[in-house]
């Protein structure tokens, strides 16, 4: 099928001209702003020639076709009438998209997913803390639990694990203003302002300790320590509030007045109106959360353990971002975390069914890598490219989340701390409860696996091109003769990052291909090979090269950096141009990045993966531009 084919039909299985908003494209996948999600034809767009996958996200449809073929996708689609837009134009457009619920839960994962490194990390020492000290451990290194309590190291740990909620109004307020569009230091103040020590904290308030202040005779004001939602509403109110003020206020006084008036307005609705009345909502909404978890017989983990993902597929999953912040705040550990846990860990299992159980070539390299993402805390892989594509899996996996969230709830499960799950997230259970876990864990895998394998898949009847491509890769071994083993060097220097674990699901699942990634700690791409410069974005943000030896390569600076629409970054080749290896591709600016609020990791992927036999990262932590990154074979 040729590309003038492939796109319309596209055009045909996303709903026609007339369901289409706009169209643009970034290094690998056209994107899509649709009108009606409901009217694609979802299995129509990934049974096409040349898509590698296709998922729904921020009210974007996007097709993954790689590098080279997206551009020429794309322009045969503008072609044929679809409406193009800019990457800001979409991005303001997809945020638009739902219904006011959606939305607000959408702001609310905005402003926490952020806080998430801070709070994992945080979650991480406190288990770590947790796990050694009791008298068996300490007893090793010849102490007490009694001893270890009153020591200078415990005090330390302290500052470890009580910093990040101890001001996590801070970290809220300046999270929220920098969401919605005002200055985030203001915010942080603001935060800060919350939780100054003059106030009376919190904690001994709740302990009877200490008492609040009244002003005015009535209204009692406390430190919010504990707090998420005052934060919450404090940074969105006063975001709004120093954006109206920069309108009215005159340019030679901005800088003086908009600030001082901000912090006054603010400051007193803080601690007068917001603080009080949002403080009371949220322990309505604590108690009933903790209310729903005590649930009897494990209900509450049978219920949601059933339901997290069909929450998740519906996009207001952020919601329990708010829930597990305040359980945390309030207690220090988090029942939805094991929950969320068992009902990922499901989705996992059933896909890693129809990895094995199929004869699908095609499938198989997809459903593989979709699983060890979901095991790494990373389902959309899984649920959106293989189980709702058949979906017996995706019910079977919710089946097998209910049993697994309610083994969790049985076993009173609770992490320290929330933004991590499965693999990664046996760290948080570190304190006592880690075998529980594992076996939870394995049990909702096999529960999920067996239901899906016996009666959850069953291959279609074989295509004439699966067949084909089973004929030629048993043939061939999976390496044609048009490529030869060679060593990829590093394009830049920084930390290496394993490609499962970035940020984005497509790169993740190694849709596009394997490879590695690499955190910068520099400016310069360089060329990792002897070859010739396929693709060259004009944005500056993705550059795909053809090795001599056969190689395809794709350097994607950043995630999301295709919305920068250039700015940061500085392209110095062009399409078809030879470059030696370590010749300069360009330049970017990872504080630019940063300022958009999006992130520099850099992916190296062969894209061309299925040309051989093995293609292996080789390098490990930090690495120059030149070093040894990847091998293939």
């Amino acid at each position: 099928m040729d590309n003038t084919q492939i796109a319309k039909e596209v055009i045909k299985a996303v709903g026609g001209l007339d369901n289409v908003n706009s169209v643009a494209h970034c290094a690998t996948r056209l994107r899509v702003m649709v009108k009606d999600e409901k009217a694609i034809d979802k299995d129509a767009v990934e049974n096409l020639d040349k898509v590698q996958g296709a998922f729904f996200n921020s009210g974007q449809y996007q097709i993954i076709f790689g590098t080279g073929t997206v551009n020429k996708i794309y322009d045969e689609v503008v072609a044929l009438g679809m409406p193009t837009a800019s990457k800001e134009d979409q991005k303001a457009e997809a945020a638009k998209q739902g219904n006011w619920f959606k939305r607000a839960i959408r702001s609310f994962g905005d402003v926490f997913v952020p806080l998430l490194p801070a709070i994992v990390a945080t979650g991480l020492f406190m288990g770590v803390r947790g796990a050694i000290n009791n008298d068996t451990i300490l007893g090793i290194f010849g102490t007490t639990q009694k001893a270890f309590s009153a020591s200078n190291f415990y005090t330390y740990t302290v500052v470890l694990t009580d910093t990040a909620f101890a001001f996590f109004p801070a970290l809220i307020s300046w999270s929220a203003f920098r969401v919605f569009g005002g200055n985030p230091v203001i915010g942080l103040v603001l935060g800060l302002m919350m939780v100054n020590s003059s106030l009376p904290n919190a904690w001994d308030v709740a302990s009877g300790a200490a008492k609040p202040i009244y002003y005015f005779g009535f209204i009692p004001v406390v430190g919010y320590q504990n707090s998420v939602l005052p934060a919450f509403f404090v940074g969105l109110l006063g975001a709004k509030l120093e954006k109206k003020l920069h309108k009215i206020i005159p340019d030679v006084l901005d800088l003086l007045v908009v600030p001082f008036l901000t912090f006054l307005i603010m400051s007193i609705l803080a601690l007068f109106v917001i603080g009080p009345v949002f403080h009371s909502v949220e322990n309505y909404v604590l108690a009933g959360t903790k209310f729903l978890l005590n649930l009897p017989f494990g209900l509450s983990g049978l219920v949601l353990g059933g339901l997290h993902q069909v929450i998740v597929v519906t996009g207001v999953h952020h919601i329990f971002n708010l829930l597990e912040s305040q359980l945390i705040a309030a207690d220090g550990k988090d029942p939805f975390n094991a929950i969320i846990t068992a009902a990922m860990t499901a989705q996992a299992g059933a896909t890693l069914a129809v990895a094995v159980k199929t004869k699908s070539a095609k499938l198989k390299a997809l459903a593989f890598p979709a699983t060890l993402s979901a095991l790494l805390g990373i389902t959309e892989p899984a649920i959106f490219g293989v189980n709702l594509r058949f979906g017996k899996p995706f019910v079977l996996g919710l089946v097998a989340g209910a049993a697994g969230g309610w083994l969790a709830s049985i076993f009173g499960l609770a992490g320290t701390g929330f933004g991590i799950t499965i693999i990664p997230g046996t760290l948080l259970y570190l304190n006592g409860q880690v075998l529980k876990y594992v076996i939870m864990v394995l049990a909702t895998t096999a529960l999920s696996f067996v239901l899906t394998y016996m009666f959850g898949y069953q291959d279609e009847e074989t295509t004439v091109e699966d067949k084909k491509e089973t004929e030629e890769l048993v043939e061939e071994a999976g390496v044609p003769a048009t490529v030869t083993a060679e060593t990829i060097a590093s394009p830049l220097a920084g930390e290496t990052v394993a490609l499962t674990s970035v940020n984005d699901p497509v790169f993740a699942s190694e849709a596009m291909g394997k490879g590695i990634a690499v955190k910068p700690s520099g400016n310069t791409v360089v060329s990792p090979v002897d070859g010739t410069v396929q693709i060259a974005f004009e944005t500056g943000h993705a550059y795909g090269l053809k090795s001599d030896n056969g190689a395809e390569v794709l350097i994607h600076i950043g995630i999301d950096t295709v919305s920068m629409d250039g700015k940061g970054f500085t392209q110095k080749v062009k399409a078809d141009q030879k470059v030696k290896k370590g010749d300069v591709l360009g330049t970017f600016d990872s504080a630019a990045i940063a300022a958009a609020g999006l992130d520099d990791t850099t992916m190296v992927i062969v894209t061309n993966t299925a040309d051989y036999s093995e293609v292996i990262p080789v390098a490990e932590g930090k690495v120059a531009e030149g070093d040894n990154l990847i091998n293939v074979k």
